[in-house]
């Protein structure tokens, strides 16, 4: 609704993600032998789902998006707290809500169309999220009737959107949609590129407050260094994978 005040907030499970991964590509690299699995890059590294391997990491990413998902509960209790503090009243008088919450860079159990049959696919999504369809099981009965939540979150000066999956997706897609609109330069050519700027002055003058963990954080996550959501948006309502349902202007942005 036009006027209300939305609070985005982008987080995982940080260091005991990145230790999952690093833990389960030396396990895999270990086993790559054994599963006859050519590696074009020591990255690229692959199990069997099936495989001691496979399973163990699926198991210990499931853990880590759980750990994330408390994580993100967390913040925003403290996020609750920290605007009933500066603003008075309390979180009913608020009318605090939680909109959703969604996992992305993960892998899950789904099943989709492949050539006419129904099969049980294991979906890698990284920097993707669902975008499961109106009526979809697998979509809280809360939204059921419209359609799973996609968030397509912007960069610190301009919107970011909040759109709706769709029944093409699920066709074109295995349900997926892009989460983010992506970088433009990496964060080193940022940093080199808002030399000499005073990007919280910039920031200011387009009516956004930004908080920022330190001068290189903000340089690196400046306006520029995005692609802008919106066309990212456009693209995706285009090819009929989501439709956009809202716009979130921002006014102030915090970088940790």
């Amino acid at each position: 609704m036009e006027g209300n005040l939305t609070v985005l907030l982008h987080s995982g499970s940080r260091g005991l993600g990145y230790q999952v991964c690093d833990d389960a590509l030396a396990a895999m690299r270990e086993g790559a032998d054994r599963h006859a699995a050519p590696l074009p890059d020591p990255q690229l590294v692959a199990a069997p789902a099936s495989s001691p391997e496979g399973r163990r990491y699926l198991a210990a990413m499931r853990a880590a998006a759980n750990f994330a998902w408390a994580n993100r509960q967390v913040m925003m209790a403290l996020i609750e707290r920290a605007m009933t503090r500066i603003f008075g009243g309390d979180r009913e008088s608020f009318g605090f809500a939680l909109v959703y919450d969604v996992a992305h860079n993960i892998a899950k159990l789904e099943e989709h169309e492949v050539a006419g049959a129904r099969r049980r696919l294991l979906v890698h999504r990284k920097g993707a999220t669902r975008a499961f369809p109106a009526g979809h099981p697998e979509v809280p009965s809360a939204y059921r009737a419209v359609g799973q939540p996609v968030f397509i979150p912007g960069d610190m000066g301009r919107p970011s959107f909040v759109c709706v999956g769709t029944g093409a997706a699920m066709l074109e897609t295995f349900g997926s949609a892009a989460h983010g609109a992506g970088r433009t330069m990496s964060r080193h050519a940022a940093r080199r590129a808002s030399s000499g700027r005073d990007l919280l002055k910039e920031m200011e003058r387009r009516g956004v407050l930004v908080a920022a963990h330190s001068p290189k954080t903000l340089a690196e996550e400046m306006p520029e260094a995005y692609k802008d959501a919106a066309d990212v948006v456009e693209a995706l309502r285009v090819a009929g994978i989501a439709r956009p349902v809202a716009r979130l202007r921002p006014i102030g942005v915090v970088k940790g």
